[in-house]
C-alpha cells in the first residue's frame, strides 16, 4: 500500500500550528441553524475564495467571520443581493481608542459573533458527538461526499 501523504491535501498554519488535510466550508441558515451547502476544500484555501459557494440565492443577509474581509469585491460575488456583516479584525478594534464608538462597536460585533455562533454549532456535533476529526479516505471528492452525508 502506498503510504505516501494525499497529493489533494495541503497544509496550512493556524496561529502558530501547521495542520495538514482539508478543510469544510459550510453555509447554514440563521434561523434554523440546518446546514444547506458544503464545500470540501484543500487545507490551504482561503475562506473568502468559497464564499460564492456557500450562499443559494434567497438570503438577503449573510455573516461570516474576519476570514472573509473583502469578499464583497470579489469578482464572484458581482449579482449576488446578499448584504455582507464580516467580522472586523481583532487588531482594529484593539487600536481604536476608548469611548462610546469603541464601545458601540463591540457591541455590534457580539451581535455579529452571535449570529455565526449557529455556522460553528455542526461542526460541534460532527467532530464531537459523531467522532469525525480526521479524514477517512484519499482524495478530496470521497471526503467531501462523506462530509455530506455527515452535514445532511
Amino acid at each position: 500500500a502506498d503510504k505516501s501523504r494525499d497529493p489533494e491535501m495541503h497544509q496550512t498554519k493556524k496561529g502558530n500550528a501547521w495542520h495538514f488535510g482539508m478543510k469544510a466550508h459550510i453555509g447554514v441558515d440563521a434561523s434554523s441553524g440546518l446546514v444547506h451547502s458544503v464545500v470540501g476544500t484543500a487545507a490551504n484555501a482561503s475562506d473568502v475564495s468559497q464564499a460564492h459557494a456557500l450562499l443559494h440565492g434567497h438570503e438577503t443577509d449573510a455573516f461570516g467571520d474576519a476570514g472573509y474581509t473583502g469578499v464583497e469585491k470579489r469578482d464572484a460575488m458581482q449579482g449576488k443581493r446578499a448584504t455582507w456583516h464580516v467580522a472586523i479584525k481583532r487588531g482594529k478594534i484593539k487600536a481604536m481608542c476608548e469611548g462610546p464608538i469603541k464601545d458601540l462597536l463591540i457591541a455590534v460585533e457580539r451581535t455579529k459573533a452571535q449570529i455565526r455562533a449557529r455556522v460553528e454549532h455542526p461542526f460541534h456535533v460532527i467532530k464531537n458527538l459523531f467522532g469525525h476529526r480526521k479524514v477517512r479516505y484519499k482524495g478530496l471528492v470521497k471526503n467531501t461526499a462523506q462530509l455530506f452525508s455527515l452535514f445532511g
